[in-house]
């Protein structure tokens, strides 16, 4: 009998390609983070930036998703990594003849956030049925694993030479990396049916959204579970905007600093990865895992201030290996679950959901950050995270652990 591998021509395809996308959005995102705030020494314009990104995520999930659910998913991945190659390019090429305007930054991170969403949406839908049966925990870890190592790659590096390059230069490398993305992508081959109704009307877009409706009232695991990791994720955007700040404002603190703690944090995610992959989490105790990670790592973030800079290092590397392992065991069991003709839309509504919570947590946070300490501001929101942690994810775990039981029903 042919051992199984998770390793098929399909697989090792879209992991090149997703590899290459991570190279640059790395080196690229850095460099905005910083630049934003090197600019305009406001955490509120910094955090403005990060919540204009988010808007194209509350309106295109559900208005594309349904088509997504559709029509097949390869071509509109090639087509979005196409045509984001193009921008980059033109962006950079806007970059070298005109200096910084924080207005103009906005309106491009508008854009660049929208065909980011479509894509975004397009590689979610698509890659649940490139993994092998069976092998969906290790496919989906091994994935959430490439950015982590990239980042604990580039993210020095780029924190080093980003002034030097310049902003275009980095586009100019994005662009690159998009291209080849795409190329490789075209090389994917899988079956994908187009459902009856192809020619979507107004009516049955609406009937599929409420169909998508009606089922998350019937699961509230995967409610309550949702509104709690975009609770903790949004918190998590907005701390970046106080970390910045304060890596930026505080003696013996500068970029780079920051970037070692950023490495540290994904270099903790890629081993948590690594080990993961090497031995699964019995499925009777996957819940109470993710549900102490959650408490622990929100405990993390609200000290994370608070300790002298080996410790920061410390504290990044064991939040990254606790929280990689939790992600990818919610999200393989979540995305097991999910019927494949509605993950689209599913995966929509969580977008959605994310991307209001996100918005108005980084504006609120960055916001506070201009009239109270950043060490407060982290505090504050850190504080409530444990105590929702603990009255939603633990009230509710009855819904929430059948998810992790469901997935292993059938086989």
């Amino acid at each position: 009998m042919e051992k199984q591998t998770l390793w098929t021509k399909n697989y090792t395809t879209i992991m090149i390609a997703t590899a290459l996308g991570a190279l640059g959005n790395v080196a690229l995102n850095f460099a905005l983070s910083f630049l934003v705030f090197d600019e305009t020494g406001s955490t509120l314009a910094s955090a403005i930036m990060f919540a204009i990104q988010m808007i194209p995520g509350v309106v295109i999930p559900l208005l594309v998703s349904p088509v997504l659910d559709r029509y097949p998913r390869k071509p509109f991945l090639v087509f979005f990594d196409g045509l984001f190659s193009l921008m980059y390019l033109l962006a950079g090429i806007w970059l070298l003849i005109r200096p910084f305007n924080y207005i103009e930054y906005l309106f491009a991170s508008l854009l660049f956030a929208a065909i980011g969403e479509l894509d975004g949406m397009s590689f979610n839908a698509l890659f649940p049925k490139l993994i092998p049966k069976g092998m969906e925990e290790k496919g989906f870890t091994l994935s959430s694993l490439l950015y982590p190592i990239i980042s604990v790659i580039m993210t020095p590096v780029v924190s080093v030479i980003y002034k030097k390059v310049g902003l275009a230069n980095l586009l100019f490398f994005q662009a690159a990396c998009s291209l080849a993305a795409c190329l490789i992508e075209s090389g994917i081959e899988v079956e994908e049916t187009t459902v009856e109704g192809t020619s979507l009307s107004l009516r049955q877009w609406w009937g599929d959204i409420k169909d998508a409706v009606r089922y998350l009232k019937d699961e509230p695991g995967l409610f309550w579970q949702t509104l709690y990791s975009n609770y903790s994720n949004g918190t998590g955007t907005g701390y970046e905007t106080m970390w910045i700040a304060f890596t930026s404002t505080t003696a013996g603190f500068s970029p780079r600093t920051y970037a070692f703690c950023e490495a540290a944090l994904l270099l903790g995610r890629t081993i948590g990865g690594v080990l993961l992959v090497r031995k699964e989490t019995p499925k009777e105790k996957k819940f109470m895992k993710t549900f102490r990670i959650y408490m622990a790592y929100d405990i993390l973030d609200t000290i994370m201030l608070y300790l002298p800079y080996p410790l920061m290092l410390v504290n990044r590397g064991i939040a990254g290996y606790m929280g990689v392992q939790s992600g990818n065991i919610r999200y393989a069991a979540f995305q097991k679950y999910i019927p494949d003709s509605m993950r689209a839309r599913l995966d929509a509504f969580d977008s959605v959901f994310f991307l209001i919570m996100n918005s108005v947590l980084t504006l609120v946070i960055g916001a506070l950050g201009e009239i109270l300490p950043y060490r407060t501001v982290i505090t504050i929101f850190g504080s409530i995270s444990v105590l929702l942690c603990i009255l939603i994810v633990w009230r509710h775990r009855t819904s929430i652990e059948a998810i992790y039981l469901k997935e292993y029903d059938d086989e």
